[in-house]
């Protein structure tokens, strides 16, 4: 795949084909993205994951109406208290943090008080919990656990996608193009299940 390749397959600007172009191919080596198919459904699902490869830490900026995709996880007086208010532009961190702590607390080794928001999404795939956290860690031998942040530095933020890729084999789904299958395998749903196909055929018609 060469730089221009990935321009047209992420449909990104020629700068943030220069600032991931590089940092991408090489996770790709490393974790096993080595055909078109694969390269076009994983370009494709980050690009939604990270926003069109621009956002790499969760954000919780939710209205009232849009913290319904957290299910029964906060109750109806928790959105509407927690949900951007009118007049608000964005909801203010500490309410943030009071969202990601009671949707993301409790699960998947976030057993202290504070983690939802201290394991909350970040890097390329958004690695999101404790848990994966320590996965993660432990397959790029770099302190994620200790420093999360860690994974908003452009190298790492690429290697964890590819290391969540691989260690959720993904390629099995790319192989016969399931982006079902592989929507609810990174996603644990169909969210932004649209936007991952719509990314995925312009990929494809970029790379095959």
């Amino acid at each position: 795949m060469t730089s221009d390749q990935f321009e047209k397959a992420a449909n990104i600007s020629a700068g943030l084909t220069a600032r991931w172009f590089q940092p991408l191919t090489d996770a790709m080596v490393e974790f096993g993205i080595d055909t078109a198919l694969r390269q076009a459904a994983f370009i494709a699902q980050i690009g939604t994951e990270s926003e069109g490869f621009s956002q790499l830490s969760e954000s919780f900026n939710y209205s009232v109406a849009g913290l319904a995709i957290f299910g029964n996880r906060l109750t109806d007086a928790q959105r509407a208290t927690l949900g951007r208010q009118p007049g608000e532009k964005t909801v203010p961190v500490e309410r943030q943090q009071q969202i990601a702590n009671i949707v993301y607390g409790g699960r998947y080794g976030n057993t202290h008080d504070g983690d939802g928001w201290l394991y909350r999404g970040r890097g390329l795939k958004q690695v999101t919990f404790y848990d994966n956290y320590f996965e993660c860690a432990a397959a790029l031998d770099v302190d994620v656990v200790g420093d999360p942040d860690l994974l908003l530095q452009d190298v790492n933020a690429a290697r964890s996608a590819g290391w969540f890729w691989q260690a959720n084999k993904c390629n099995g789904y790319a192989d016969i193009s399931d982006m079902l299958g592989l929507t609810r395998r990174i996603n644990g749903g169909l969210n932004g299940l649209p936007d991952r196909q719509a990314r995925y055929q312009i990929a494809r018609k970029a790379l095959l």
